[in-house]
């Protein structure tokens, strides 16, 4: 009996369970209203389970609804791959290869993978954007992107596939004059939340409602790594950095490193860099050769010890 399920119904069956009704389902798959009640009643006769319970105003999951909707989802998010991995060996090369970065990675990490392919695909074009936090990913999720470098475990939806390469340390720092750079050598979470802290702010709601590494009821919010290492060179609050971005602030003595125990061993943390992309979606030529180049560069004996 099963042999008979198709895609289509586990399509609208996910459709309904996102939507939460039958009439928002239509209107997102451009079908009338009976179309998708007859495919899903379609759906529950194979099965043999009722899937939404209709007694309510809105249908809802029933126990098993809820069960199967990720096997329904874990079956289309295959069948998608599928179709991209397809798709890939058929396409033509990019006319422009799009890539988002976090602010966290230093972009000289990408240059030689991006000289590299331009040698091997001269007439593609880069548009490289550098953004904060969870835009990378929503650029992934969006279809503004090709590629994206992620940083951080916080950013993860089952669409977008994820390969660590790189790490990042972060530092806590303090401009040389602020009178945190005085209580350096041991820093309490009491001293940081009695000053101000310069703030990353996720421009997407990745992160909405919630604050990441925040100690300090006193914040400041800035939308760029550049902004947040002035802010904090100016002497207007303390803050994390990557160590890339401040080691000549910090042999200069214009930043001062926080040994603050609750922001990572002797103020530092490392943050997982990943490269990113749609495992639904197939990557073009040049695509996959930055990706190639790219892991060879963050894998390699030189770069393993940033």
């Amino acid at each position: 009996m099963l042999q008979t399920l198709t895609l289509d119904q586990m399509r609208t069956f996910v459709t309904v369970a996102e939507a939460g009704s039958f009439r928002a389902a239509a209107a997102r798959v451009s079908r009338v209203q009976s179309a998708v009640s007859h495919a899903i009643a379609n759906l529950e006769a194979e099965l043999g389970v009722a899937l939404f319970d209709r007694t309510g105003h809105r249908p809802a999951l029933t126990v098993e609804g809820r069960a199967l909707l990720e096997d329904a989802r874990a079956i289309l998010l295959r069948v998608d791959r599928l179709r991209a991995r397809s798709r890939g060996f058929s396409e033509g090369v990019e006319i422009v290869l799009s890539l988002v970065a976090d602010g966290l990675f230093p972009i000289d990490r990408l240059t030689t993978a991006l000289k590299r392919m331009h040698e091997q695909f001269p007439s593609v074009s880069v548009r490289l954007a550098i953004e904060p936090l969870g835009a990378p990913l929503s650029a992934l999720q969006e279809h503004r992107a090709d590629l994206a470098i992620v940083v951080g475990e916080e950013f993860r939806v089952p669409q977008v596939e994820l390969e660590a390469l790189a790490t990042v340390p972060m530092l806590a720092v303090v401009a040389a004059d602020h009178p945190l750079a005085a209580l350096a050598d041991h820093v309490a979470v009491a001293d940081l939340a009695g000053h101000v802290q310069i703030v990353l702010e996720d421009p997407t709601a990745l992160t909405q409602g919630r604050d990441i590494g925040v100690l300090s009821p006193e914040t400041w919010r800035v939308r760029s790594q550049a902004a947040k290492h002035a802010f904090i060179l100016a002497g207007i609050g303390w803050g994390r950095l990557p160590l890339w971005a401040i080691d000549r602030d910090l042999d200069q003595v214009r930043l001062v490193r926080l040994n603050a125990p609750a922001l990572g061993q002797n103020g530092a943390t490392l943050l997982t860099a990943f490269l990113a992309w749609r495992g639904d979606q197939a990557l073009g030529p040049a695509a996959r050769a930055f990706r190639d180049f790219f892991r060879s560069a963050s894998l390699s004996p030189a770069s393993a010890s940033d």
